[in-house]
């Protein structure tokens, strides 16, 4: 049911409240549901069930008087089929199955804007996602996040938001360190089991193409960056530390490229330090009056906000703890103008959200207790020929998203990027995910890419033999869809819009996945039972508008997760 026909139907039950309720100070909200059971109708109303006892009336006797207005109501012409009273005083609709046609009128009408809303018209939302160490190439578990925040970031968009998509680059700290001393090692000739290789060091073969190109006096570059010159002398590590930085800074962009993943903005954790912004913010939670002194290092009374123990911020050593620059910038987001702002991370992160909200509660700014919301994803394990695939040889401890593409695609990156995309939103973000790469490779029902496109391919086949011009569909007479499949898909059609809200609300893309899949599986189911191009020059035209309504809501759809709709599968 389309989101405006719910409404027209909130109205007529509030119209036949209003005698009901006149002379009180009753003000119900009226909330319809799907009934558990469809046969029952389309939408149910418990409304007179809340208000009988206030009312001291029977409920059954108050359900019958809300029912008897509904129907007599000419608001309600074309719209309600039938009202009844089932059990104690539920009230269920039934809406006319001319309503029900209208969505492939309304899809038609709004195509590639079909489900999209204002509600957040004039609100900002930052998306923090990806944000890896530039110490190595993407790692699957950043692909789930590309997959997710990327996806949730076009939710917001779908509803009106103004959406930044942020990567947040560590470019500080010991790893950095770490890299630029595996670097040097590779750079003097030394490898991995040599008695000379450093104990911590990235021991992937990326290192040593990063030290071939220091030595050759190669320029790299990153998106957002200044270029970066090796000048080939391998003891000058203040020279190779950058030029490492800026290679697999460069490395990842092209990852993210191949991706199909794009941000709005770039942000460094250096320039937390070197523009002041980390001592800034710790100066004001001194100021504030929610830190101490002991033992030499400074503790922010993160209990005081819901923590389970105070946190170290300054170490004995003059260094911050971890926590610290998390402040600063999420700190700095606020200061922006974001006021909500969504952090999508691995679920390793989890132990960070309690000290990172309790330092901004503490800055005494009035930033919400839940700043910022966090989506936590849980590992995904690899499978490739019936095996877990643990390491690649490239990256040297871990499946790399350009290993998961080039082998979901059997070497078609295009193909690859969608399989990866759409299955790596396919479940709940705080579920393990086993991503199967043989899967991924199959043209067949098993494999929910590929029948998912299929859906969409089969409709394009089917215009394709009509030979006729998809536009003059627009006015055509619905009413002969009437057979059980044709109903089904008709109420999926109308269901789009809804799903993008919940999915947005609660932060949940896996939703956008599950629906494409239902959508799908109704698309086939129709098209099995009731052939399109038949003699019936009515039900004929009738059916072309179906399959093109649903053609348009699984573009829309896919488009939405980054996922291709192609035209021939």
């Amino acid at each position: 049911m389309l989101a405006q026909q719910k409404q027209e139907i909130i109205a007529l039950f509030q119209a036949a409240l209003a005698p009901v309720l006149a002379g009180t100070s009753l003000a119900p909200s009226v909330v319809l549901e799907r009934p558990r059971d469809a046969s029952h109708g389309d939408v149910a109303c418990n409304i007179a069930m809340q208000l009988a006892k206030q009312l001291k009336q029977n409920p059954r006797e108050l359900a019958q008087t809300i029912v008897t207005a509904v129907l007599a109501n000419p608001a309600g012409k074309g719209l309600v089929e039938a009202v009844e009273i089932a059990g104690p005083g539920f009230i269920n609709v039934r809406v006319s199955a001319a309503a029900k046609q209208a969505v492939v009128k309304t899809i038609l009408s709004e195509a590639d804007s079909y489900g999209r809303s204002t509600a957040g018209a004039g609100k900002q939302v930052i998306l923090e996602f990806v944000s890896a160490n530039p110490t190595g190439p993407l790692h699957v578990g950043h692909g789930r996040q590309a997959a997710l925040g990327d996806a949730l970031s076009s939710l917001f968009d779908a509803q009106g938001y103004q959406v930044t998509r942020e990567f947040y680059y560590n470019d500080a700290g010991v790893q950095i360190q770490t890299l630029a001393n595996s670097v040097q090692a590779r750079a003097r000739g030394f490898k991995p089991g040599d008695a000379e290789w450093p104990e911590s060091a990235y021991n992937g073969d990326y290192i040593a193409d990063i030290a071939n190109d220091f030595k050759a006096g190669k320029t790299v570059s990153a998106s957002d960056g200044q270029p970066a010159t090796a000048n080939g002398n391998v003891e000058d590590i203040d020279s190779i530390r950058p030029f490492a930085v800026t290679y697999l800074r460069n490395e990842q962009d092209i990852d993210l490229q191949a991706f199909g993943v794009k941000f709005d903005n770039y942000y460094l954790e250096s320039s937390l330090y070197a523009d002041g912004k980390v001592n800034s913010a710790v100066e004001t939670l001194i100021k504030a009056g929610h830190t101490y002194e002991q033992d030499g290092a400074l503790w922010l009374r993160t209990t005081d906000f819901g923590d389970d123990k105070d946190r170290v911020m300054r170490k004995t050593d003059g260094t911050y703890t971890y926590f610290v620059p998390d402040v600063a910038y999420h700190l700095v987001k606020w200061q922006r103008g974001f006021v909500q702002a969504i952090n999508i991370q691995g679920s390793d992160h989890h132990g960070t959200i309690a000290r990172v909200r309790a330092g901004l509660q503490a800055v005494d700014m009035g930033i919400p207790q839940g700043y910022p919301d966090y989506v936590l994803h849980k590992m995904v394990t690899v499978m490739k020929d019936g095996e877990e695939v643990k390491i690649s040889k490239r990256a040297g401890s871990y499946v790399t998203v350009r290993d998961l593409i080039e082998w979901s695609g059997g070497g078609d990156i295009a193909k690859g990027r969608d399989a990866v995309r759409f299955f790596l939103i396919s479940r709940k973000a705080d579920t393990e995910f086993v991503f199967d790469v043989d899967v991924a490779l199959k043209t067949t029902d098993e494999n929910p890419v590929y029948y998912v496109q299929y859906a969409h391919a089969r409709i394009c086949r089917i215009l394709e033999n009509w030979g006729g011009d998809a536009s003059t569909v627009a006015s055509v007479d619905l009413s002969p869809l009437t057979a059980p499949t044709e109903a089904t898909l008709l109420a999926t059609l109308a269901a789009y819009p809804e799903m993008l809200a919940r999915a947005q609300a609660e932060l949940g893309p896996h939703q956008v996945a599950f629906y494409l899949r239902d959508l799908a599986a109704n698309l086939h189911s129709f098209y099995f039972a009731e052939k399109v191009l038949v003699e019936d020059e009515a039900v004929k035209m009738a059916r072309l508008a179906l399959v093109i309504a649903a053609r348009q809501v699984l573009r829309n759809g896919l488009a939405l997760i980054g996922v291709s709709a192609p035209n021939k599968m």
